[in-house]
């Protein structure tokens, strides 16, 4: 079996899940995890399936026959199980007036002590009092072995106070 992961992007409307779910089940894939949501008024997400190795190229072919409906990107399997030997799971949440730059600080932060992101949330929303806009995420990210998570938790706590939103970690 070879492992896939999808990106796909278009207009929300209904039955697009169900076309590349049709395509995946026809060629014989099992569909394994996916992250989809609709933003903006487009559709997207990532979806992992699983499928013969032999089959690959007929489901490819199959994907991007779909072109006009959603772009379809296929992308081989990520990395390596021995990569994320010892690595631990860091969760956390950020919450703060919205300004620019807020993702790129922390995920800098995070890249610096070479911490990749495994999934991250966010939305911009009114705030109830103050009559501005509240940045808030949700992040889980994977790290290393070699890095003490004390220095990361120290690093994020002070980014927090320049950037002037609130980490709270555990999430």
């Amino acid at each position: 079996m070879t492992t896939l992961v999808l990106t796909v992007v278009g207009a929300d409307r209904a039955g697009l899940v169900a076309a590349v779910a049709d395509a995946v089940d026809a060629h014989g894939g099992n569909w394994e995890n996916s992250q989809l949501a609709e933003l903006a008024g487009a559709f997207a997400g990532i979806i992992e399936v699983s499928v013969a190795t032999d089959r690959v190229d007929e489901l490819r072919a199959a994907l991007s026959a779909l072109d006009g409906l959603l772009t379809v990107t296929v992308h081989a399997s990520g990395a390596a199980a021995g990569e994320l030997a010892g690595s631990r799971e860091f969760g956390f949440r950020v919450l703060g007036n919205d300004h620019p730059g807020i993702v790129r600080e922390i995920s800098s932060t995070l890249s610096s002590y070479g911490i990749s992101i495994e999934r991250m949330s966010s939305e911009t929303r009114d705030a109830a009092m103050s009559g501005g806009r509240l940045f808030e995420a949700t992040i889980v990210a994977r790290v290393p072995a070699s890095v003490e998570v004390d220095a990361v938790q120290s690093a994020l706590e002070q980014l927090a106070a320049e950037i002037q939103v609130d980490v709270t970690l555990g999430s």
